[in-house]
This record gives C-alpha cells, structure tokens and sequence, in this order.
C-alpha cells in the first residue's frame, strides 16, 4: 500500500440538512419566479424561471450553480469541489459546498442572482 486510506469529509446529519434545505426554501419563498422539488443530476432542486441554481445531490452534496471563475476560486480557496454527477465528468460552474450549512444561504443566493441573470 502507498499511505493511508483518505478520508471522505463528513457530512452532517440528515435532519440538519433537512432544516436547512427547508430554510433556503423559505429565503426563497417570496420569489415567484423560483420552485423547488424539481430534480436535476437525479438530485432534488430549486430553480429559478425553471433552470437549477443549487441542489442537494444524492450523495448529500449541497451543489450551486456559478461561473467558472467564482468556481475555481472557492475550490482553489478550500471551500468546495468541481461537482461530479458522474465518475469523470467535472461540471465547471457547479461547486459541491465544502462549508458549514450556514454558509449555504449566502451560497444559494449568489448562485440564485448567476442563474437569473441568464448564466447557461
């Protein structure tokens, strides 16, 4: 062997991540322009004017939608990694969140203003 095994991060518990997924919906319950149930990437979805802006994947991934640079800098940074729907498929304007839940909301809208802007 050729060192230790690497350790997946840990993800939180499946009830706080429910709470925070039923908090982002609430922030974004007053637009009238954004749903939420959808799927994408097999992955339950909120979508602005019918595209995703972020998700929960189905490995328990909290995912958003930015542009390629912001991307770049927050995997670069630490705080997340090219999401991978598929082995060997990197989507680069998709981030898999490496930061607390808390952190999320802040995330959700910014990847919220990409996707109403008209990103692709």
């Amino acid at each position: 062997m050729t060192g230790a095994p690497q350790r997946k991060p840990k993800l939180p518990a499946a009830g706080t991540v429910d709470a925070d997924l039923t908090a982002l919906v609430k922030a974004f319950k007053q637009d009238r322009h954004v749903t939420c149930g959808g799927k994408g990437f097999g992955s339950t979805a909120l979508k602005v004017n019918g595209r995703i802006f972020a998700m929960l994947s189905s490995k328990g991934r909290f995912v958003v939608k930015l542009s390629a640079e912001r991307v770049d800098e927050l995997v670069q940074s630490g705080k997340g990694e090219y999401f991978e729907p598929a082995r060997g498929r990197l989507m680069k304007e998709w981030l898999a969140v490496k930061l607390p839940n808390s952190a999320w909301l802040k995330l959700a809208r910014e990847a919220h203003e990409f996707v109403r802007r008209g990103a692709v």
